[in-house]
């Protein structure tokens, strides 16, 4: 199994390219569903989640064709299994997305429930409320969701109880085909759904409100083809600012977008970190020391919960002390042990974690345990005196393009070890 090793106290200096979004690309992938297609999407992260939801659809029977070189993904085709197996879902939550575009234009589907993982179970019980207003009649046989609209979908007013990414994409996506109008209420509004909805709108889907709490979708008969560039992923350009900040150095995030990072941008200039706007992405700085800063974590454009475990790494060489309270998962803070192992001072309380920031920090070997888990632990490497070993690198690899690259081309001592 690789891992990394990363030798601390070099500021980064430089320019770091940031790759198109994960939690973009992975609904619109979903989206070739409602459609023959072709659907074209470029500026495709080369990602293992990005590989998963692939192998996915291709067993649906889309024609899925990768071109890494390029970053562009084509899919094309009807499907013809209206099953997502375990063996593929279990591997990412993300899977179920398929639920509502396959029941939209089929009538049918039999997804594999996802169950728990590791910062919390996640439930989909959003996603089935909403396609039963519409219309689907949903039972839950062993271990499957197995929804049915064989007279196809009724749009419906839905209201959300609580902000659901994964329920927003879900129902907006099975909303584009159903008879009718469907007005969702209380929708997240991450950049990555109105991304979505973009596509849909190029694959001849009828949506109003993009970027409010209410989208309202005129149901057609049919989607066509369309060619779509994904987003730059703001959680990446975030996490980069992070690994400046910590290191004391100045980078360009080339393609981020400064709208596109809500509350992260505000947050870090709190703590001391110089964040600008400027022609062709944004420049990372850190002015003098770092404040302790408090944090909560909310739905856009507030805090993004995917940032926490970095920001929290970056807290831990500050003056003072932070309070971060983690609002939208349970679990979200495995990072602390390993944090702490390296020498933070890190102490959690239910919902909060109170960090006072020390000196430095010392090299380890460590665990990582989640995606964002384990590129805090990278951070807090590039800022540690000595080594660190990072071990179950596999996390990272689902949700970074060749981050030790990218660390290495400004400046970091890092280099992955083969397993």
């Amino acid at each position: 199994m690789d891992r990394i090793r990363i030798r601390g106290g070099r500021p980064l200096e430089g320019r770091i390219p940031v790759s198109g979004a994960k939690n973009a690309a992975l609904p619109l992938m979903a989206a070739a569903l409602l459609s023959d297609g072709p659907l074209t999407l470029t500026n495709v992260p080369d990602l293992a989640d990005i590989a998963t939801m692939g192998a996915l659809l291709a067993q649906h029977g889309l024609e899925v064709a990768h071109d890494r070189a390029a970053r562009t993904l084509t899919l094309s085709g009807a499907a013809g299994n209206l099953v997502a197996p375990y063996d593929i879902v279990r591997k990412m939550r993300a899977s179920v997305l398929v639920l509502g575009p396959l029941v939209a234009r089929f009538g049918e589907a039999r997804v594999s429930l996802p169950g728990g993982c590791a910062i919390g179970t996640r439930p989909v019980d959003l996603h089935l409320k909403g396609l039963e207003q519409m219309g689907a009649e949903i039972a839950l046989e062993a271990g499957y969701i197995h929804a049915k609209a064989p007279r196809g979908l009724r749009g419906a007013r839905i209201l959300f109880p609580q902000v659901s990414v994964g329920a927003t994409e879900n129902l907006l996506m099975a909303a584009t085909l159903a008879e009718g109008e469907t007005e969702l209420v209380n929708v997240a509004r991450e950049p990555e759904i109105e991304d979505l909805a973009r596509c849909l709108i190029a694959m001849g889907a009828r949506i109003e409100g993009l970027g409010t709490d209410r989208l309202r979708i005129e149901g057609v008969r049919r989607l066509g083809p369309a060619t779509h560039a994904v987003i730059p992923d703001r959680i990446e350009a975030g996490t980069y600012a992070c690994a400046a900040a910590i290191t004391g150095g100045a980078v360009l995030l080339e393609g981020a977008r400064l709208d596109h990072l809500g509350a992260v941008a505000r947050i870090l200039r709190e703590a001391g970190v110089a964040v600008e706007e400027e022609p062709g992405g944004i420049r990372v700085s850190r002015l003098d020391g770092l404040r302790g800063t408090d944090v909560m974590t909310e739905p856009f454009p507030g805090f993004a919960t995917d940032m926490q475990a970095q920001f929290m790494a970056l807290m831990s060489v500050a003056e003072g002390a932070a309070m971060v309270t983690e609002t939208i998962f349970e679990n979200r803070f495995m990072h602390v042990p390993e944090l702490n192992r390296m020498g933070a001072r890190i102490n959690v309380h239910g919902a909060s974690a109170i960090v006072r920031g020390v000196p430095r920090l010392s090299g380890a070997p460590v665990m990582a345990t989640d995606l964002r888990a384990s590129v805090s632990l990278v951070l807090a490497g590039l800022a540690a005196q000595g080594e660190t070993i990072v071990n179950r690198v596999y996390h990272l690899d689902r949700g970074y393009e060749r981050v030790e690259q990218k660390l290495a081309a400004v400046g970091a001592d890092i280099e992955r070890i083969p397993g």
